[in-house]
């Protein structure tokens, strides 16, 4: 491999696994004798580790689906969907965002298909995930921080 090679930016995908999972139905079989339409919440975040060996980052991506109707959960399923990607010679700034818009986009069609299928596996119909734009909530998080040092107060020595 030639230095130019070397020093190239460099993206791969280790592996990608379930690092955990869990499904409640705190109401069955109740739930099941009755009639409900239930308004369905996601809340989804992400988490970036890095990992002894020098380029190697785990990034967890977890999903929370909460399926209610009036005060009674329905189901509330739970997956983090995990991966550990190589990603050598990048500045911070880009590395950054490669951990926090790649990975997850990466992660998100995985987290879909074990979220849908645990659902229906506990006997409704399954619940899609739309595609997120990582890229927005990043650019969002980046603001947030942004506004948070500039509000912050200097302190004199």
């Amino acid at each position: 491999m030639t230095e130019a090679e070397q020093a190239a930016p460099q993206f791969s995908i280790e592996k990608l696994y379930v690092k955990d999972m869990s499904l409640e139905l705190p109401n069955a079989p109740q739930i099941f004798l009755e009639q409900v339409s239930p308004e369905i919440e996601i809340n989804m975040h992400n988490l970036a580790t890095t990992l002894p060996q020098p380029g190697w980052y785990e990034v967890a991506l977890t999903v929370t689906v909460t399926a209610r109707a009036q005060e009674k959960t329905i189901f509330l399923v739970e997956v983090a969907q995990a991966g550990i990607f190589q990603i050598l010679n990048l500045a911070d700034a880009d590395l950054d965002a490669v951990l926090g818009v790649l990975c997850p986009n990466t992660l998100l069609p995985y987290a879909r298909e074990v979220i849908s299928n645990l659902i229906m596996r506990a006997g409704f119909p399954p619940v899609y995930l739309q595609h997120i734009n990582f890229d927005v909530a990043y650019q969002e998080r980046l603001r947030q921080l942004q506004q948070a040092q500039a509000t912050q107060p200097l302190q004199s020595h």
